[in-house]
């Protein structure tokens, strides 16, 4: 059969060039996932913000059979039981520009007709050969990429991986007998008459497909979502490269091992009677049934179920009760991140003490740092995603020499050495046939001890060939020194500079109390693969203790204090920083760097430390009511032993139910109960000189909450998607990420578990609100000036309210730069 016209174009054909940049935009619609090591949650929808969110969910029903709402009946249920209103239904149905008759015939309908997932030759293969060629090839592809793409888990190497993905892959495919003994024959043939070079494979299978512009992007979309869990990584390795200055070929040469897959399958089956024929008829009939408002009646209401939510949260914000008379200076400041966990412990701090205040800021503290421990020759970035590390900071032995830490360095290097060395033994291809027969009794202690929570399943990579008393000398070293080529710590200017920074940001700028505690947050589980994900996502899904403990160090250096007082920042002789880390598992605080701590402020940090454990047990009973702890045991020991259990799937609830982001003084939101469900910022416009603040948190904290708040979002409305199942089936794969089972594409997103207890949803999918209060020409300034803000607002992927001075809603931002209310 001729490689042309198998589907009408409506058009011209399109050049080489034009098809690349087709494949390159598509390629682009993917979300990227990031790696279990900084696993950090990601908005599925990156790719389709620039789309109205009714739109998407066409695009992503054609190209992956995919939900972006929930089914009707959930949204009836809601109806029914009261939480969405009349006025609730009536108010997205005007948005949405329906009759005020329309929502509830909406409602009780059947669910909106989808259109069909757009088809690739292997399915058109599928069809008239009977079988499943579609799924051979997703499986085949996702298998290859998991070998090319493993970071060390695999005991033996894919080979000539230097030849890039498609370089290796077509080395692979002429040596590959499988899919010649699962029917396909001639393959290895066909794949040796391919071209060598993957731009010029994409072009031929554009051609062979005959499709033009927006066609031929939904075509390659949908041939890059047959594996997209493996395209999300190569996304990812895309991402990176380009967020340094570089480039990186992995995404477009996997969609081009996708689309020599298509042509193969096309040069065996596009003679067979039916195949021309289908594929034209398929994409025919999408021409004439797309439509952008098939799914304007699952858009609003969704919409009313968030106005349902937002009627709860506007009422609440009624009812602040801030202190009537504030002391004239606070005991102790505790910044703590904006993360919703951070809400319930907030709250509870203030309830144990009322000369606390409590601060909400981004969780890497204005420090973007890459963070390199002990023995390593590079580490993690330690701030948000959308940024790169200003600073190298590396891990040092607190009081050691440079002989003893060298001494400390070669010890644990050893030791690694050795662990290595007897994991290769257990894993090998002869010696793992003998080694449970012969080892297996040894094993018997650890495993006892790993079943009661005594010991950990494997070392914490922090703390791994090191002895304990040495773990509790680690820390940050903030002074410049050469390491290798790299020059790592901070100069007196820089310092300077980001702790002014800081500080403004936090718009914590005066009235210091004698402790201000820099309060980062983390997570203790284990068995978890995902354990990063219970992490900061504002410090790369790492903890925040780096980024605090560098915050603090840097605070109390007196040199940075002169500096600050020349530019308006006068922090008095006797406050004292001190950086801490909230563990969000166990509600514990440990207080980092007592040893800096004057004899004066002894009894402040006792006391500081008393009211941590108050806030800890206040928070435990809290949070226990969603963890369904037995009432007969004694609380704190169950909450514990969760992070302790190796078989526990919800040592904690993360960040669900999060769905509302406030930016605003803390006297906005003092002393209401927002259940763990709302991101806090500290804000005060009438301080922030050219609105350089307000611009910092609407482009970075509130794009990473919507982030957060969209990964849940679609999780839940489609786990199949963008989840990823169920987590007792996972299995890691090349260190990357889970497989659910023992084969399949790679999953992105969260397990159900992470969103359901069993009996119900803990996460209601929710689009994230955002209140700022600001002048709204500042804000309107703030939107014209940032595409990707703006897209989020103008489709309809996050929803801004902006608060008045009285601290009542004043106004809700409608899109397109326009205002109600």
């Amino acid at each position: 059969m001729a490689a042309s016209n198998k589907a009408s174009t409506g058009g011209r054909k399109p050049t080489d060039k034009q098809i690349l940049a087709i494949a390159d935009r598509a390629s682009r619609r993917i979300a990227p996932v990031w790696p279990l090591r900084s696993f950090v949650a990601v908005n599925p929808y990156l790719g389709l913000a620039d789309m109205p969110f009714a739109t998407a969910a066409e695009r992503l029903a054609e190209v992956a059979g995919a939900r972006l709402t929930m089914p009707r009946d959930y949204y009836a249920e809601a109806i029914a039981d009261g939480r969405i209103s009349s006025d609730d239904q009536k108010e997205a149905a005007g948005r949405a520009g329906l009759k005020p008759s329309e929502p509830g015939r909406i409602a009780g309908a059947s669910e909106a007709s989808a259109p069909p997932v757009l088809p690739t030759f292997a399915d058109i293969a599928s069809r008239v050969t009977g079988s499943d060629w579609a799924g051979f090839v997703a499986d085949r592809v996702a298998g290859y990429a998991a070998d090319y793409f493993d970071e060390g888990q695999a005991s033996w190497a894919i080979p000539v991986r230097e030849d890039g993905v498609f370089g290796a892959w077509r080395y692979r495919a002429r040596v590959d007998y499988m899919p010649e003994i699962m029917g396909l024959r001639g393959f290895r043939q066909v794949v040796a008459g391919l071209p060598q070079d993957p731009n010029d494979v994409l072009v031929e299978t554009a051609r062979a497909a005959g499709l033009a512009g927006d066609d031929l992007e939904l075509y390659f979309h949908r041939l890059a979502m047959t594996v997209g869990g493996w395209t999300a990584y190569a996304r990812y390795k895309v991402w990176q490269a380009e967020l340094y200055g570089g480039s990186d070929p992995s995404l477009i040469e996997l969609l081009a091992v996708l689309a020599a897959w298509e042509l193969v399958l096309y040069r065996l089956f596009g003679d067979r009677p039916g195949f021309d024929d289908a594929w034209k008829q398929s994409w025919a009939d999408r021409a004439t049934s797309a439509t952008d408002d098939r799914f304007a009646g699952d858009a609003m209401l969704q919409s009313a179920l968030e106005a349902a939510s937002q009627r709860a949260l506007f009422d609440k914000l009624g009812n602040a009760q801030p202190a009537e008379k504030e002391p004239s200076r606070n005991a102790v400041q505790a910044a703590f991140c904006i993360d919703v966990r951070s809400e319930v412990f907030r709250r509870a701090l203030e309830t144990a003490s009322d000369d606390i205040e409590t601060i909400g800021f981004a969780g890497f503290f204005g420090f973007p740092i890459e963070y390199v421990p002990l023995g390593q020759l590079g580490g993690g970035a330690q701030c948000p995603v959308l940024l790169t590390p200003r600073v190298i900071v590396c891990e040092a032995v607190s009081g050691a020499d440079e002989q003893e830490e060298e001494s400390i360095l070669s010890l644990r290097m050893l030791r690694r050495q050795a662990t290595k060395a007897w994991k290769s033994f257990k894993l090998a291809a002869i010696s793992s046939f003998v080694f449970v027969e012969t080892m297996g009794l040894t094993f018997l202690g650890k495993l006892a001890t790993d079943g009661l929570g005594l010991s950990r399943t494997v070392p914490h990579p922090s703390s791994d060939g090191m002895d304990g008393e040495i773990i509790d000398r680690l820390g940050p070293r903030i002074d410049p020194k050469t390491v290798g080529s790299r020059e790592t710590g901070f100069d007196d200017k820089l310092r300077v500079d980001m702790a002014e920074a800081a500080l403004t940001a936090m718009s914590l700028t005066h009235d210091f109390a004698r402790l201000v505690v820099i309060v980062g947050h983390g997570s203790t589980t284990v068995n978890n693969p995902h354990a990063a994900g219970l992490d900061c996502g504002a410090c790369g899904g790492h903890t925040g203790e780096a980024n605090a403990r560098v915050a603090a160090a840097i605070m109390n250096d007196a040199a940075v204090r002169s500096g600050l007082r020349k530019r308006g920042i006068d922090i008095p002789d006797d406050t004292v920083f001190l950086g801490a880390l909230h563990d969000t598992t166990t509600d514990e605080v440990t207080v980092y760097d007592e040893d800096v701590v004057p004899a004066s402020h002894a009894d402040d940090v006792a006391a500081l430390k008393h009211r941590f454990k108050q806030a800890g047990a206040l928070a435990r009973v809290e949070r226990s009511a969603l963890l369904h702890v037995d009432d007969d045991e004694p609380l704190d020991a169950q909450i514990i032993a969760r992070s302790k259990d190796w078989a526990q799937v919800r040592p904690e609830w993360g960040l669900a139910g999060c769905s509302a982001f406030i930016v605003a003084p803390r006297s906005r939101t003092k002393g209401i109960d927002l259940g763990g469900r709302a991101f806090l910022h500290n804000y005060d416009w009438q301080e922030d000189k050219n609105f350089a603040t307000l611009e910092l948190i609407m482009t970075a904290p509130m794009i990473v909450a919507s982030w957060i708040s969209l990964q849940y979002y679609g999780s839940v409305v489609d786990n199949r998607i963008f989840g990823s199942g169920n987590k007792v089936l996972h299995n890691v794969v090349g260190t990357i990420g889970v497989l659910e089972g023992n084969g399949g594409d790679l999953r992105t997103g969260l397990a159900w578990q992470s969103l359901h207890d069993g009996e119900r949803l803990i996460h209601e999918p929710l689009r994230l609100t955002a209140i700022i209060e600001a002048p709204q020409k500042a804000i309107d300034d703030v939107i014209a000036k940032h595409e990707g803000v703006r897209n989020l607002l103008d489709n309809g992927w996050l929803h801004l309210f902006r608060m008045g001075e009285d601290g009542t809603i004043a106004g809700r931002y409608a899109g397109n730069g326009k205002w109600e209310g």
